[in-house]
C-alpha cells in the first residue's frame, strides 16, 4: 500500500496545476472545479489500489482522461437532477459559524469583509462564464496573463482587458 501512496503522490504532484487548469477551461461554473478536481484525484486513487501502482503508464494522459470523464458525468448528473430538484438548492452554500469562538477574530472586521466577499463573488459569478475562469485562473491558480490566454485560446489583451475592466466595475460596486 505504501507504494501506492507515493505513486499516487508523485501523479498528483506532477499533474495537478496541468489538471487543474484543463477542468477549468472545460467547466461550465467556477464553483464546480474543486469538485471535479476533487473527484478525479479520487479516482486516480481508487484505480491505483485497485490496479496496482505500475497500472497507469502515462499519467498526464490517464489523468486528463479522469478529468474528462468526471466532466462530462458530473454535467449529465447536474442535468438530470435538474428536472427534480431546483439548482438553487443544489449549489446554495451557507457558512456555519457555530463552531467560532467570540474571541478568535474581531466580529465587526469579519462580518465587513464577508459581505464584501459575498457581495464581489456574487458579482464575479454574474458575469460571463469566461470572465470567471480568467479571475479563476489568475487569482486562484496564479497563471500569468498569456498562460491564460494559451488555456482559454484567447488573445493575451482580451485576458488583459477583461480582467482590468472587471476589476474596475468591482471597485466601483464596492468602494
Amino acid at each position: 500500500m505504501p507504494n501506492i501512496t507515493a505513486q499516487f503522490e508523485d501523479i498528483y504532484n506532477s499533474t495537478h496545476k496541468m489538471v487543474l487548469i484543463f477542468i477549468t477551461s472545460k467547466c461550465r461554473r467556477t464553483a464546480d472545479i474543486a469538485d471535479i478536481f476533487q473527484d478525479t484525484y479520487m479516482e486516480l486513487y481508487q484505480v491505483l489500489s485497485k490496479h496496482g501502482a505500475d497500472y497507469v503508464v502515462n499519467h498526464e494522459a490517464f489523468v486528463l482522461w479522469l478529468a474528462k470523464k468526471k466532466l462530462a458525468r458530473y454535467y449529465s448528473l447536474l442535468e438530470r437532477l435538474s428536472i427534480f430538484i431546483s439548482l438553487k438548492t443544489i449549489s446554495g452554500e451557507g457558512a456555519d459559524l457555530s463552531d467560532c469562538e467570540a474571541e478568535a477574530f474581531a466580529t465587526e472586521d469579519f462580518a465587513v469583509n464577508q459581505v464584501l466577499l459575498t457581495s464581489a463573488k456574487q458579482f464575479i459569478e454574474s458575469q460571463p462564464v469566461v470572465i470567471q475562469k480568467i479571475f479563476y485562473l489568475h487569482y486562484d491558480l496564479d497563471l500569468k496573463l498569456g498562460e491564460i490566454a494559451r488555456t482559454l485560446g484567447i488573445k493575451e489583451s482580451t485576458v488583459k482587458s477583461k480582467l482590468y475592466r472587471t476589476i474596475k466595475q468591482l471597485r466601483e460596486l464596492l468602494g
